[in-house]
């Protein structure tokens, strides 16, 4: 462990690894064994680690520019947002963080289902992170009001129970915490098009070799209303690049239509402040 990350980057390793945190409040709790919710939730909880489990897919696409300026989008939002020295948590690191602990004002913590991904991502860090192994979908490790800030890419589209995940984050961030999430967009202009024609998103592909991993997409709207519900105040919306692709599967990208239009590019790229109130009752009306 860096000597930077201190005593207190010290004590989240040693919360995560005893399992520690107080999490009263109920925000994750794993669906009654047996029924349908459980079931889901265990299926896509063990597809999820069988294709995420080593880092490779995550290495097959990080050094495309499409995800190169998604990343930075986000890098950028949580350095310049995060007040205070705080510890910053990257939820859902895969092998390759997106965050430089040289550019946070607090240690950084890298947390990951993965163990051999999570590996990789402490050493690229430079070993200027503490790594957490743990999984999302059961609950943070963590003490309420741990962090001043938290990163989620590409996680919540996984995530069987996003309001409880949602919920969750905002447990463990400090009052007026920041939270920044990538996920990708439902509906970018093309398949906005395509679905008058009456073709499906291709979010929602069933068929696709790894989108159909992806079981929660949102749209900008439906993303800030999610936030809200869990306790959050939407900031801003961000995105990459607005892309289409045409017939010979050439893709044209445009980043100045993204950043005029972000509900019309490919991810969204959202920055919220944690409300000092605790979120409002679970109600799924």
């Amino acid at each position: 462990m860096s000597t930077r990350l201190g005593a207190r980057g010290a004590r989240l390793g040693e919360d995560a690894a005893e399992g520690a945190g107080d999490r009263r409040g109920g925000a994750m709790v794993e669906p009654p064994t047996g029924t349908s919710a459980h079931r889901a939730q265990a299926h896509g909880r063990h597809a999820n680690h069988h294709r995420y489990h080593d880092g490779a897919q995550v290495d097959g696409y990080v050094d495309d520019p499409y995800h190169r300026v998604r990343r930075a989008v986000a890098a950028r939002l949580v350095a310049e947002g995060v007040t205070g020295g705080g510890p910053v948590l990257e939820l859902g690191c895969g092998s390759r963080g997106m965050l430089d602990p040289v550019a946070l004002p607090g240690p950084l913590v890298l947390a990951d289902m993965a163990e051999a991904a999570l590996g990789t991502a402490r050493r690229a860090a430079g070993g200027r992170a503490t790594p957490v192994c743990l999984d999302a979908t059961r609950g943070l490790p963590f003490r309420a009001g741990s962090f001043a800030g938290l990163l989620a890419g590409e996680l919540i589209e996984h995530v069987y129970d996003p309001l409880a995940l949602l919920r969750e984050c905002h447990r463990v961030l400090a009052p007026d915490g920041l939270l920044v999430l990538t996920t990708p967009n439902l509906a970018p202009v093309q398949d906005r098009l395509a679905f008058l024609a009456g073709r499906a998103p291709r979010q929602v592909d069933p068929l696709h070799p790894y989108l159909w991993l992806h079981i929660r997409p949102f749209t900008a709207s439906l993303l800030r209303r999610t936030l809200r519900r869990a306790g959050f105040t939407p900031l801003a919306i961000r995105s990459n690049e607005v892309v289409w692709r045409l017939p010979g599967g050439r893709w044209v990208t445009s980043r100045w239509l993204a950043r005029a239009a972000p509900g019309l590019g490919g991810s969204l790229i959202c920055a919220a402040r944690r409300r000092a109130a605790p979120p409002p009752a679970r109600n799924r009306a």
